[in-house]
């Protein structure tokens, strides 16, 4: 009896202690919700509306972390919109890595291409790593990196500006300066992107919604803390 109780006692010492790294590693995140009420937010990894076609490990609550440097930057971002009767919207951000680990399982399945015609009709799901899409390491790990499009506060729907495809859409026609989308879906890519490269983000050469701080505070730690 006194063994385990003995034993109570460090499994529970352990659990605390796990608490307080993962609290001492996300003190330097913010919540974009409360550090930028206006934006808004579609966190997908948190549903099942992404290319897995389930909720990714590590996306414990719908909200999207940053740090505290890249959230700052995108306030100025959503400031600058809101002027002009636009949103931010939110689909990605701080990413754990079990959550890219996550991926990696899912892409050595085959058999599971439910999500297929959604997300990558494009390419065959044995090639997803060697064409890129799917790596053991993403920027999103490292706190400054989001994915994001802009919607209308005009529009009582929030639809989204037509950017030519999906969110995630594993394809050539995704690059911000694909020729293959029309002329409207390339000027408001370029919106995009100039409204965040001002306030000191670097776009991605193959996803027109991705974007990473330049000058981000972690630039070699892959955090891994859930989202809670």
């Amino acid at each position: 009896m006194h063994e385990r109780v003995i034993w109570f006692f460090i499994f529970i010492s352990c659990i605390a202690f796990n608490n307080a790294i993962a609290k001492n590693l996300s003190d330097g995140f913010v919540e974009l919700e409360k550090f930028i009420p206006t934006i808004k937010l579609d966190i997908r990894y948190y549903t099942s509306d992404n290319f897995v076609g389930e909720r990714i490990d590590g996306y414990e609550s719908p909200k999207a972390l940053l740090t505290i440097l890249a959230a700052e930057a995108l306030k100025n971002v959503q400031a600058e919109l809101v002027a002009s009767g636009l949103s931010l919207k939110v689909y990605d951000a701080y990413r754990p890595q079990r959550a890219v680990d996550h991926f990696v399982r899912w892409a050595k399945d085959l058999d599971d291409i439910k999500m297929k015609l959604k997300y990558y009709p494009e390419v065959d799901k044995m090639n997803l790593f060697t064409k890129g899409y799917i790596d053991d390491r993403s920027g999103h790990s490292r706190g400054s990196t989001v994915d994001v499009t802009i919607v209308s506060l005009s529009d009582p729907e929030l639809v989204e500006l037509d950017m030519g495809t999906n969110w995630d859409f594993f394809s050539p026609s995704s690059w911000p300066q694909s020729s293959i989308v029309t002329l409207q879906q390339r000027a408001n890519r370029l919106l995009l992107y100039n409204v965040m490269s001002k306030h000191g983000f670097k776009p991605h050469n193959e996803e027109w919604w991705h974007f990473t701080l330049e000058n981000e505070p972690y630039p070699d730690h892959y955090f891994d803390f859930p989202i809670q």
